[in-house]
Formats: C-alpha cells, sequence, structure tokens
C-alpha cells in the first residue's frame, strides 16, 4: 500500500494499488449520448460518506461495498466507461465495460482523531478520495473513482469522485441511495431512465433569450491577483432564528412582500462576498445558480432521470449597487432570475444557445451557488445504517458556494466557501447577524 500522509492533522491514509469494477451482469456498449445541459458543467465532484456502526465492524466493509458497486453498474452502466470527444466536438462516453476505479485504503487512526469531519477542508478530507496519478485532463480522469477507507475505530469512509457531466444533485443521490440498496439485496425505488435524447436541441436551433450566464466579466477588481494567496475554507451556520432575520432584513423597506430562504441567503452570500474582497464600486459580477428543470420542461424529465436536469440562472450586477442598496435589490434581482430560468422556453433556449456558440459558463468575476440543502445525503446505507457524516471532499472551483443541510436540525443550512486568507477574515465578520 501507498502511504498518502497528511501533516495537518498528523494522520496517515495507505492506499492500496487501484483495481476496476465492472457490471455485475454483461452491459450494453457502444456510445451513449450526453445532453448540452451535461457539456456545461464537466467538473469533477469529489463527496465523501463515513459509516460507523455499534453493532458492525468494518472487517468486510470493502467487499460488501465493493460488489454493491459492481450489481449498480448494471443499471447505470455509462458510469463503467469512459469520456471522449464525440465527431461533432462535443463530449460523449463510450462505454467500454472497463468499469469504475476502486482503491482499498487504511487510516493509522480513529474518526474521532480527525475532528470536526463535517468541516470541509481539502487538505485533509482530500486523503479520503482517491485522485488518478498522471490525469492530464478530463479524458483521462475515470466517470467514477471509489476509496473505502478503513479507521481503526471500525468505522470507514466511502470517497467517491464523479464527474459532474455524468449526474447532477439529484440523479447522483438517487445513485448513491440505489447503490446501497442493491448492495443490501433490495429492488431499487428509483430506477434509473438513461435516455437523455429528450434533451437534445431543437432543429433549427431557437436562441429566444440572451444568455449573460455565459458572458466574460472584466476582472478590474484584480481579485485574480487576491486568490494567489492561500486559500481557507470556512462553513457558516445559518439556523432557522437567523434565515427569519434576513427575510425580515429583505422585505422591511417594502420593496417586495415575500422571498425563499435561498433568495435571502444567496442574495446576502454574493453581497458579503463583494464586500469582502474590496471589489471596486464598477466591477460587474455574476451570480449563478441551477433551477432543477426536471418538472419545468415540458414535457416534464420522467422519474428517474439520470443526467442534468438543470439550467444556469444568472444575475449581474455592479458591487457599487449590490452593496451600497438594500438587501431587497440583490433578492429582487435573484427573483428575477428564478422567474425567468425556471420556464420550458428558456431551458430550451440554453440547450440550443450551446447548439450554436458551444460556449461554457464564463466564472470570471462570478459567484456560482450550488444548493445541495435538499438532497438526501443521510438516507444511503449499505447495511450500517444511515452516514454519521457526509458531504465535499473539496470545492470543484474557486467562485463556488455550497448551500448544506445540517444533518440533525433539517431546516438548518451550512454555508460552504473557500476565499483567500484576507478575503475570508472580512467575511467572517460579515457573517456576525
Amino acid at each position: 500500500m501507498a502511504g498518502v500522509c497528511n501533516g495537518a492533522t498528523g494522520f496517515t491514509v495507505h492506499q492500496g494499488e487501484p483495481t476496476r469494477v465492472v457490471p455485475a451482469e454483461e452491459a450494453e456498449k457502444g456510445l451513449y449520448y450526453l445532453s448540452n445541459l451535461d457539456q456545461n458543467i464537466a467538473v469533477i465532484m469529489r463527496t465523501i460518506y463515513f459509516f460507523k456502526s455499534e453493532s458492525k465492524g468494518n472487517e468486510d466493509a470493502v467487499e460488501v461495498v465493493k460488489n454493491g458497486l459492481s450489481k449498480i453498474l448494471v443499471h447505470h452502466y455509462p458510469l463503467a466507461g469512459r469520456l471522449t470527444i464525440s465527431s461533432e466536438g462535443k463530449l460523449i462516453v463510450d462505454c467500454t465495460g472497463e468499469g469504475a476505479v476502486f482503491v482499498e485504503a487504511e487510516a493509522d487512526c480513529e474518526l474521532d482523531d480527525m475532528g470536526d469531519i463535517s468541516k470541509t477542508d481539502p487538505n485533509i478530507l482530500g486523503k479520503l478520495v482517491y485522485e488518478v496519478p498522471g490525469a492530464q485532463n478530463l479524458l483521462q480522469i475515470p466517470l467514477l473513482v471509489i476509496q473505502v477507507t478503513k479507521f481503526k475505530c471500525g468505522g470507514f469512509c466511502i470517497g467517491m469522485s464523479m464527474n459532474h457531466c455524468m449526474l447532477d444533485g439529484i440523479a447522483a443521490m438517487e445513485f448513491v441511495n440505489g447503490w446501497g440498496e442493491v448492495t443490501r439485496g433490495l429492488p431499487l425505488k428509483t430506477p434509473p431512465v438513461l435516455d437523455r435524447t429528450i434533451l437534445k436541441p431543437r432543429n433549427p436551433p431557437t436562441i429566444e433569450f440572451e444568455h449573460h450566464e455565459f458572458d466574460d466579466i472584466k476582472d478590474i477588481s484584480k481579485t485574480n491577483k487576491l486568490y494567489e494567496e492561500e486559500m481557507v475554507f470556512k462553513s457558516f451556520l445559518f439556523d432557522c432564528e437567523k434565515l427569519g432575520h434576513l427575510k425580515e432584513q429583505a422585505i422591511e423597506d417594502g420593496a417586495l412582500t415575500k422571498c425563499t430562504t435561498f433568495e435571502v441567503l444567496a442574495a446576502f452570500v454574493w453581497r458579503a462576498r463583494c464586500k469582502a474582497l474590496n471589489l471596486v464600486p464598477e466591477q460587474q459580477t455574476k451570480l449563478l445558480f441551477a433551477v432543477d428543470g426536471r418538472q419545468r420542461l415540458i414535457p416534464q424529465l420522467p422519474q428517474g432521470f439520470a443526467g442534468n436536469g438543470i439550467v444556469l440562472a444568472y444575475s449581474i450586477s455592479t458591487a457599487g449597487e449590490l452593496v451600497d442598496k438594500p438587501l431587497s435589490f440583490a433578492v429582487g434581482l435573484i427573483q428575477e432570475a428564478v422567474k425567468l430560468a425556471s420556464t420550458d422556453s428558456f431551458m430550451r433556449s440554453a440547450i440550443d444557445y450551446f447548439e450554436v456558440t458551444r460556449a461554457r459558463p464564463s466564472l470570471d468575476g462570478t459567484v456560482l451557488i450550488t444548493t445541495w440543502s435538499k438532497l438526501s445525503f443521510y438516507s444511503m446505507d449499505f447495511g450500517w445504517g444511515e452516514p454519521i457524516s457526509s458531504g465535499p471532499a473539496a470545492l470543484p472551483e474557486k467562485p463556488v458556494v455550497l448551500f448544506l443541510p445540517h444533518h440533525e436540525h433539517k431546516r438548518s443550512i451550512n454555508v460552504l466557501l473557500g476565499l483567500p486568507v484576507s478575503g475570508m477574515k472580512a467575511f467572517e465578520g460579515l457573517m456576525q447577524i
């Protein structure tokens, strides 16, 4: 086993040689279509799931999880393939049946020795997700990589690396929950629907809207220079009381009559980030966030749709307006964006826009908020009960902010982000509400 040492917390993870887990039954071969919504978010997502049972040790955890993976890949066979480029110059999956990459690992400590495992620190948690050495680009990274790490206390961790082009958050949760079900010998509650051709562009493509989510924004505030500093990752808990206080603040000037938890929290974080990074007043800043199109598309996407059913909504403002105007201004911008993006016509237009331009959303001068607060992170079960903790092992890009569920308090939200050291100090102060 190769040793991966983490000096920050003094624990070592010994990783075994990677093997391949192939579908338990012969699966389809050939090229598998990825939609234009999949093309836009081809980034690697790394998540971790910690398990510990009072009545059961981890002696057979690796074999049990591995056998279950082989079974679930029968249903999700594209994940056993490899990413390639189609004749049209788009990402497509070659269903080779090569399998997922699987690594067995052991940590020289107990779970309790790691401190608060719910806090995302990529320097620590990154040791629990295997990175394929020598990969130069996305095509060289397998679509699904699993590491199972056993701890001395009898607990274990599943570290999963998956390309977002394969599954969005809802579909990924259905995948891991289904993985748990087949591992325990149960039928799938939600069998995957793999056909993505229902999201094909129209012929001819019809662009009905301006798609500023793809706009490049000039960095006149020199934030890229700031990002050369050491990055610090922190999470901030917003309980019901704090969220209620923010909603009161958003409607107190009478500009709005109501707002959702997402709208007010996204607005608050967007403004605070602008202040913390000390953006010049003329700096344009863009907020991107995902809107789930499953039930908004016509016809609706089928239950169990295994792909990306999301489009990116956008709001754009100058930093000066955002910071100087009341919170209701930013909330109002987000409400307009939600309304615009929540229609079949906008989503079809976004699909067609990519078909014509091959543009990808620019992250310069941008905050990208991803909401995982309603995802079923704690419902999977491989035979050891639900996870004692789960979440991201790292953020996929520097401008990404995650809204995560709280394990015990379902209506509370953890806001996770990374900022340069100096920016994080200022941001922490702004979170004291």
